[in-house]
This record gives C-alpha cells, structure tokens and sequence, in this order.
C-alpha cells in the first residue's frame, strides 16, 4: 500500500493497522467537532470525518517525506446512536451514567464516518460504516462500579465493546471494528480502489 498517513491519536485505531502490515504516520487531526443541528448519524460522522481530514492535509505540506502524490490521509469519527441523540464522549460521570441507563436492555447504533484523501491527487472517499448494537440489561450497581474504572470517559456512548464493559453486550449486526471505532476491511477496499485511479 501506499503511505498512509492517519488522522488519530486513538490506541486502539493505530493498532488495527499495525495488525493489518501498516505503520501509518500518525498526525491527529485538531479540529472543533460542532455538528450541525441538520446532520443525521451517517451525515455527522462523514462530515466529522472529512473535516479530520482536510485538517489533515492542510498541514501535510509541512512534512517533506509525507508531500508524494498519492499518500493516504485516513480519518474517522465514531459517534452511538439511540433514538434520536447523537452519543459522543461523556462529558462527566453523570452523564455516563446517563447515556449507558439509555443504552441498557434494548439496541442501538454505533456509525463510524470515514475520510480517505489522497494527497495531492483531489480524490477523495467518504462513507459511514453502521452496526447495530444489543445491550443486555444490567443493575445500577454494575454500571456504577463501571463508571469508577477509567474506560467510560474517552468512549462514544461512555463504553468500548473490547474492554469491561463487552461482557454486557448480548450480539451486533454488522462489523466488530466498527464498534470498536475503525471498519478495516471496508477501509481497506477502499484505499485499495483509490490505488487504482
């Protein structure tokens, strides 16, 4: 594959590409993340997403072994929906609590946007990847001593399905990485199309 140059800081991002053969320059994107009102789930993460990666780009320049026509610029946003709200991160513990008492019990939707630019090239692929979620139900008392650990404060919807917090899930529909905030084999075919152009 080409360069590839990754729009994140995540942990857990940069390690599926390592697992897939890839050491991606890593360049988090610095962006303010305001969603217009409008926006449904699909549409918030592309734009999200496209935003990471545009910011992206507009530094790149800067980095003389990244400027070859053709390197990648990979961006995603990972957001849960569930009725209407947009889930991000938490902002405090209530609000954890709050977003994982919704969640328990019943399903939701976990939609990651995804940027691919190709530098240099004025190419560009955008999609929102979409798996549905089962909650098992849980007492207050679980979700308590879940909300004393540190995993629920940087997680779209307060939980991660690779850590504590998996052992409530019932099943999903769709792809596991996806949850996890990066659908590889989808991001994969389509850097492989891009490489064809």
């Amino acid at each position: 594959m080409m360069n590839i140059v990754l729009a994140s800081g995540s942990p857990r991002r940069i390690e599926i590409m390592r697992a897939h053969g890839i050491e991606p320059l890593v360049m988090p994107a610095d962006i303010e993340e305001n969603i217009p009102k409008v926006h449904g789930m699909c549409e918030t993460v592309m734009f999200l997403a496209l935003k990471k990666a545009q910011d992206v780009a507009g530094r790149l320049s800067s980095l003389a072994d990244c400027t070859e026509e053709g390197s990648i610029i990979v961006a995603a946003d990972t957001i849960v929906y569930k009725d209407g709200e947009i889930m991000g991160k938490p902002a405090d513990r209530a609000d954890a609590f709050r977003m994982l008492d919704k969640l328990r019990n019943d399903f939701h939707y976990v939609v990651t946007g995804v940027a691919l630019l190709s530098y240099g090239r004025q190419l560009t692929r955008v999609f929102a990847e979409v798996t549905k979620v089962y909650f098992e139900d849980y007492q207050d008392s679980e979700l308590e001593a879940y909300l004393d650990t540190d995993e629920a404060y940087d997680k779209a919807g307060a939980y991660a399905i690779q850590g504590y917090f998996a052992k409530h899930i019932d099943h999903i529909e769709g792809s596991y990485d996806n949850v996890i905030g990066f659908p590889w084999d989808r991001i994969e075919k389509e850097i492989l199309k891009m490489e064809e152009k």
